[in-house]
């Protein structure tokens, strides 16, 4: 059973990680692509900047669902958010989600014609918050290989999200 912290949990995690693999179907192929996320509890979605002219948006316009996977090996916290995506010609919502980081892609800032919004609104989610103790991580190993359990490397949950 999906609880409320479970969802602020999935959000937690994608937010502290923050970089994800975006991927999108290109007809029967996957494809993935690094993507900077922001985290729009609120509304309950997950929102990027995106470039018109890339191929992403033909794929997501095709067929909306993506998956969006979070992972920081160093301290064991990984995501994946499944969810139907769309892009946004949003000027307002641009421009209030452009950061200085953005115009390294879009240096004519949020008036760029070619910037879009690209809105993710998660339906289901899996996360993995491990221990980040190295040494707690090592007993844990040591332990499972002395016994026949496996490590407990933290709480591993699904998780059923707003979305659409």
């Amino acid at each position: 059973m999906t609880t409320a912290t479970d969802v602020d949990r999935v959000y937690d995690l994608a937010e502290d990680i923050g970089v994800c693999m975006l991927t999108s179907k290109a007809g029967a192929a996957l494809r993935a692509r690094p993507m900077h996320a922001k985290i729009d509890r609120d509304a309950g979605a997950v929102t990027f900047l995106t470039d018109v002219r890339h191929h992403k948006d033909d794929e997501i316009a095709a067929d909306p669902e993506v998956c969006l996977a979070f992972a920081k090996p160093g301290s064991q916290n990984y995501v994946s958010i499944s969810g139907v995506a769309e892009v946004l010609n949003d000027r307002a919502a641009i421009k209030a989600r452009f950061s200085e980081m953005a115009k390294l892609w879009f240096p004519e800032g949020p008036e760029d014609p070619n910037v879009r919004l690209l809105v993710v609104r998660p339906t289901a989610a899996e996360f993995w918050d491990g221990k980040t103790n190295p040494i707690a991580v090592a007993f844990q190993m040591a332990k499972a290989r002395l016994s026949d359990e496996r490590p407990d490397l933290g709480d591993n949950r699904k998780v059923a999200m707003g979305g659409s």
